[in-house]
């Protein structure tokens, strides 16, 4: 048996697909990384978890998880399952299932989430909309029906 996964990026109107295959069993073991150092300018599509140490100007769209890391930038809107940021992010994001801010986190745009995790020193900066199981595509969630156990705010050590 065996996997294929694939990343789709568009730049200046101009796709180009990198492919992998593995046979190694499960198929979950797989990631993408954009390296520190390196500039996207255009869309992201990854089919699997997508960890990003430089900047992208676009659009991410990732069935799996998103890392942004500590020195990981984005300029543009995110669509992913799940999402984890170390880094800055100006645009919206939408995280079908969990969205963790670190730290080090720094988002200026409105985020639509099903779970939301905070730590001490993360910045938002935009509006924050919790939905039911389906982040996306769910009603706005109103503070009357939005459930606090949701929010998982942790302490300062």
């Amino acid at each position: 048996m065996f996997c294929l996964r694939y990343l789709c990026i568009k730049t200046n109107n101009i796709y180009c697909i990198i492919m992998g295959k593995t046979n190694e069993e499960p198929c979950g073991g797989l990631h993408n990384v954009l390296a520190a150092g390196t500039v996207l300018t255009g869309t992201i599509v990854a089919e699997s978890d997508f960890r990003l140490d430089g900047r992208v100007e676009g659009e991410i769209n990732c069935k799996g998880k998103i890392v942004i890391g500590p020195k990981g930038s984005v300029k543009g809107n995110i669509m992913t399952d799940n999402a984890e940021v170390f880094g800055n992010v100006e645009g919206v994001v939408r995280a079908r299932e969990r969205l963790v801010l670190k730290s080090s986190a720094v988002i200026k745009g409105d985020i639509y989430i099903q779970t939301l995790e905070i730590e001490p020193g993360a910045k938002l900066n935009g509006s924050c909309t919790m939905s039911g199981k389906d982040g996306l595509t769910s009603p706005a969630a109103s503070p009357s029906n939005v459930n606090p156990s949701n929010v998982n705010v942790q302490k300062p050590k």
